[in-house]
């Protein structure tokens, strides 16, 4: 669809109310009501803090999954304990505190951008509990206990209040929105391959395929979100991450097949029994998921029976068909393999037919954590902390504590982000347009407000239309700030206070976080997105590298998944890469079919004869110190001529032993390394071209 028409029909689409949509909103205002009667009920200091968190838990984008409650009280908990440790005792010294408060944000969102999991909400929660009790109270520390307890009640009520409401009136399985993202997976993967297979995939789609890394990664994540999902799960953690790894096995058997048919096309037309072949996969794959599951058995078959059929004597073209063919196969197996998970999810309990057990004890599908990134993360965080405070005590601002307390939450919120000034902008746009409603709501409606009954009714249709605004994903960012300035500026208390010099330096307090915080983000974090791309490219390069060295351990069995989970970290930020940027000549699919190639051969080393074994040790040790070399420089290096010798040399080594096969994965494998790291090469002379 064209832009125009896009944002075109964009007014029409909001104005038409999603039920789903509707019910989140109500159902974050049900929990906000309760939370604020609760609040008036047991005179808890400060219920606009309380209604703040309910609007700050209660995030459909985080996943699309209900609150991790457990994980955000834990994180209240601690960082409460941390507050009441550090401040009375250091009272005395403030610029000591300050430099204590900030090392625990730091460390806290450093934890939370490495981890990667549900449990970063616990990290995230630890740091903005400690900043909002400890910042206000750094300068008059002798009610911090009191204090600390009340915010951790006010934080408590509205964690549970938002997690029951949403439960109880959200209850949607997750299992539904897994079987519906891997079934898009499988039909985008499907029609990528289709097209790849006629030889017609462009630029476009190159990007295309990658994205499809993202949606492995993501599902793995949702995957971890099942044992805390209500209704009795269809799909078990077991079985969801039997889908990915079978998804981010399909991922590079396409490209390796797609590869292997450029390169046989380019020497010859393909003779008629493999273009057959060939044009009934692609049949195949314009087919349903429950036809590729019923019929794929028997195609690859056919695709193994042609791989192994051997001629005397080999030539190039020969080991280039066998390689097709057998990646074809392995696609084929492992894509009738995700249709049959895929439909198994889809089916209730009772219908669904009994899983096969598997040998393998994998909990998780192991993700790549960058210390480095999080670390950047967390000392940008502390140093952005230390230096509100410092300008804070410098200028003896009466404010400045509530500014340090906002910065510091506004901080962490996007701590994750590799350039979060253009969203912080956004972000402040959202509070400058919220302040005139929270005027007329302060000095024109709450005045003739009588009970907290008749408070929840007047404030209905203003959160009721945010909490909406945060259930549209286009529109979610802005609801944040929409919300914390509504709820801050009207400052809900025990007894109604309506005074304009206080409006005006609360809204000056959050307007100076916000430009603050800004201000920071462009010093310390506006990191280029191809900064942050190349980083996990080069640890994809080490990891490939050390994998090859025969004087490492070899550890292959997670090394795909931490593979594809780069490559779908590295996809969304090649989107906004520049399109000259000599980021997109680093080739992360052809990355992840080199490891399985290494992979391949060093567990194909015992079976081989001694000879051939120490030619097989040349071309590792070659890729080791490519990779190697390209890890250390950052840079695509060109491959050199002597790999290149000695994967031919183990190429012709193979196909003159005795009942050498075409389909032997170790020659498989090599092939593969050669078509991937010299695809201008002219063919190798082996026995049959001599």
């Amino acid at each position: 669809m064209p832009a125009t028409a896009r944002t075109a029909s964009l007014p029409w689409s909001l104005l038409l109310l999603d039920p789903q949509k509707l019910l989140f909103s109500l159902s974050s205002f049900i929990a906000a009501a309760i939370t604020l009667a609760i609040a008036f009920e047991f005179s808890l200091p400060r219920p606009w803090w309380a209604l703040l968190t309910v609007y700050v838990t209660a995030q459909p984008m985080a996943g699309a999954f209900r609150p991790k409650m457990l994980y955000r009280l834990g994180g209240i908990l601690t960082g409460a304990t941390v507050s009441i440790l550090v401040v009375p005792n250091l009272q005395h010294a403030p610029e000591l505190l300050v430099l204590c408060m900030a090392a625990w944000t730091g460390l806290c969102i450093y934890l939370a951008v490495l981890d990667r999991t549900p449990r970063a909400f616990l990290f995230q929660m630890a740091a903005f509990s400690s900043a909002v009790i400890s910042f206000p109270y750094l300068d008059d520390p002798a009610d911090v206990f009191t204090t600390t307890i009340s915010r951790v009640e006010e934080m408590t009520v509205a964690i549970v209040s938002v997690s029951f409401v949403h439960g109880l009136l959200q209850p949607w399985s997750v299992t539904p929105v897994i079987h519906g993202r891997a079934s898009s997976f499988l039909a985008h993967a499907s029609r990528w391959t289709r097209e790849a297979l006629a030889q017609r995939h462009t630029r476009l789609e190159y990007e295309h395929r990658r994205t499809l890394a993202a949606d492995v990664t993501e599902l793995g994540m949702m995957a971890i979100h099942l044992p805390s999902d209500q209704r009795p799960a269809s799909a078990g953690r077991r079985m969801v991450l039997g889908v990915q790894k079978q998804l981010a096995t399909i991922l590079p058997l396409a490209s390796a097949a797609a590869n292997r048919l450029d390169m046989l096309s380019a020497l010859a037309p393909l003779d008629p029994e493999l273009a057959r072949l060939v044009e009934d996969t692609r049949a195949w794959l314009a087919k349903p998921a429950e036809l590729q599951y019923a019929t794929g058995h028997e195609l690859a078959i056919r695709c193994r029976k042609l791989a192994e059929r051997k001629e005397q004597p080999l030539f190039w073209r020969d080991l280039l068909r066998s390689s097709l063919c057998v990646r074809m196969a392995e696609f084929i197996e492992a894509q009738v393999e995700a249709c049959r998970l895929v439909q198994q999810l889809g089916s209730t309990p009772a219908s669904q037919p009994k899983m096969k057990q598997s040998r393998e004890r994998d909990k998780s599908f192991p993700l790549a954590r960058d210390h480095g990134l999080a670390m950047l993360a967390g000392l940008a965080t502390a140093t952005a902390i230390m230096l509100y405070c410092t300008v804070w005590i410098l200028l003896a601002w009466p404010n400045g504590s509530a500014t340090a307390a906002f910065a510091a939450l506004i901080t962490c919120s996007f701590a994750t982000q590799d350039d979060p000034a253009p969203v912080l902008g956004r972000y402040l746009g959202a509070t400058l347009l919220t302040f005139p409603l929270a005027a007329f709501y302060l000095f024109a409606v709450l005045p003739r407000v009588d009970g907290c009954a008749m408070l929840i009714v007047t404030l209905a249709p203003a959160l009721l239309a945010i909490g909406y605004i945060q259930a549209i994903p286009a529109l979610s960012a802005r609801a944040l700030p929409m919300f914390s300035c509504l709820i801050v500026a009207l400052g809900f208390l025990d007894r109604f206070i309506a005074d304009f010099a206080t409006f005006i330096n609360v809204g000056l307090a959050q307007v100076g976080g916000i430009i603050a915080t800004i201000a920071v983000a462009k010093l310390f974090r506006s990191v280029n997105v191809s900064w942050t791309a190349k980083r996990m490219i080069r640890g994809n390069w080490i990891e490939i590298g050390q994998m090859a060295s025969m004087a490492r351990p070899f550890r292959p069995a997670h090394w795909t998944s931490m593979a594809v989970d780069r490559l779908g970290q590295t996809a969304a930020r090649m989107a906004v890469a520049e399109g000259s940027d000599a980021l997109h000549a680093a080739d992360g699919l052809a990355d992840l079919r080199i490891g399985r190639n290494v992979i391949a051969i060093r567990r194909s080393l015992s079976t081989v004869p001694t000879p051939i074994q120490a030619a097989l040790r040349d071309v590792l040790e070659g890729i080791a110190g490519l990779f190697q070399s390209r890890g250390r420089q950052g840079e695509l290096l060109p491959p050199p001529a002597s790999l290149l010798t000695s994967i031919d040399k183990a190429i012709g080594a193979m196909c003159v032993a005795e009942q050498a096969e075409p389909s032997h994965p170790a020659l498989l494998a090599l092939v593969g390394m050669r078509c991937n790291l010299f695809p201008t090469a002219h063919a190798p002379r082996i026995a049959g071209d001599a």
